[in-house]
């Protein structure tokens, strides 16, 4: 196949592919974008962040434009490392295409949808050089990484210049099968929390000399994963608590040991904030509690992605109704998965993420289906259209 019969998009993925920007490496990925955005009338400039203790990343922000509303697309350069690279059957950086797959990594998380946004704003300023409004693109290189000098920070430096963002699009891939399936609509917030049980190590022929801390710490988990946090809302399924470790470190069958930990992780709908999660699980553990138990310390790892909801309306009926005019699918509206960079675009503007199918993110030998680009291309462009239109 020529490349004179390859969609642009794939052809600008496949580029993207190529550039090796693992997290948090830029890896030459935000310089080709920011010479094709250039190249299309947008505004561009390359914004670098640090932090103590985190790598310096860089970002792009480029708008084209200068009314409103003003709708960005939102998305991530950078990539998870590849793992074992001699597992892959194609280079994951050299972007094959074989059998009407693009194979490489970042390729459905998320250098596809990257390429499909670019290609699809291009078109349309292209056929619209002076339709009414902005279009803005929000790039960064550590959204896989620890998500600090990233999209929090580039969203702060975008208001302290007096950005307004009336909508967001956010690239990640959200289609669990088919693209059509799915537009995400919320996510599910993530607290993760950690015990320590601290009794008095002794004989196990000695009990009464010692205090085992394990029945307590059982009691505890038993009362956190007891009963439901909730039932859902309207828009969520019900919150999880999942223990995801229990370490004793004992290595003996004659030693109580001294001290027992466990950790979760609470995926949590908009009935919680995090002050209100933390105070029912400090609840639970509290009315758990029995007179003689170990010592129960607990501690919450810092975290800001809060549940949040952009509720069905005009901006997500445009963006449904592009998809369905392209596959044929009204795609079901969802909060499930994991957190995503929109947990942080949502405090600026409504956000709905709507990408690749995400089969194989993160995977060795990951791809995403040639054809599919050019439809997301095309539903990209359709949302712009029916965004603008009269």
């Amino acid at each position: 196949m020529s490349d004179a019969a390859i969609h642009p998009a794939v052809l600008l993925a496949q580029d993207l592919i190529r550039c090796p920007s693992v997290t948090p490496a830029e890896g030459g990925a935000l310089t080709l974008l920011a010479s094709h955005l250039a190249a299309a009338g947008f505004s561009v400039e390359r914004v670098a962040f640090s932090a103590p203790g985190t790598p310096d990343v860089d970002n792009l922000y480029a708008r084209y434009g200068t009314g409103a509303p003003l709708l960005v697309f939102a998305g991530h350069t950078d990539v998870v490392p590849t793992g074992d690279i001699a597992r892959w059957r194609h280079d994951p950086f050299a972007g094959e295409i074989v059998d009407g797959r693009l194979y490489g990594r970042g390729a459905c998380d998320m250098k596809g949808g990257v390429a499909a946004m670019v290609t699809a704003a291009t078109d349309f300023i292209a056929a619209h050089p002076s339709f009414g409004g902005s279009i803005a693109f929000l790039l960064t290189g550590d959204e896989e990484g620890p998500a600090v000098n990233g999209t929090v920070k580039l969203l702060e430096w975008a208001k302290a210049r007096g950005e307004q963002f009336s909508h967001c699009i956010l690239g990640e891939p959200t289609n669990p099968a088919s693209l059509g399936d799915m537009i995400k609509i919320g996510r599910r917030g993530s607290l993760t929390g950690r015990l320590t049980v601290t009794g008095r190590q002794g004989h196990v022929g000695y009990p009464h000399l010692a205090l085992n801390p394990l029945p307590t710490l059982l009691r505890a988990l038993e009362a956190l994963t007891g009963p439901a946090l909730d039932d859902g809302t309207a828009h969520f399924d019900p919150s999880n608590l999942e223990v995801t470790t229990v370490d004793v470190g004992n290595p003996a069958t004659n030693l109580i040991p001294g001290e027992a930990k466990a950790v979760f992780n609470v995926r949590f709908n908009d009935r919680w904030t995090l002050d209100s999660l933390k105070a029912e699980i400090e609840g639970r553990l509290a009315r758990a509690r029995r007179e003689g138990d170990a010592e129960v310390s607990l501690t919450f790892d810092y975290s800001n992605a809060v549940a949040f909801l952009t509720n069905p309306g005009p901006f997500v009926d445009i963006v449904s109704a592009a998809v369905e005019a392209v596959t044929g699918r009204r795609p079901a509206l969802s909060t499930t998965g994991g957190t995503s960079d929109a947990r942080f675009i949502q405090a600026c503007c409504p956000v709905v993420e709507f990408g690749p199918v995400g089969g194989t993110m993160h995977q060795v030998d990951e791809f995403v289906a040639v054809d599919d680009l050019a439809s997301l291309t095309a539903i990209y462009r359709g949302a712009l259209e029916r965004y603008f239109g009269p």
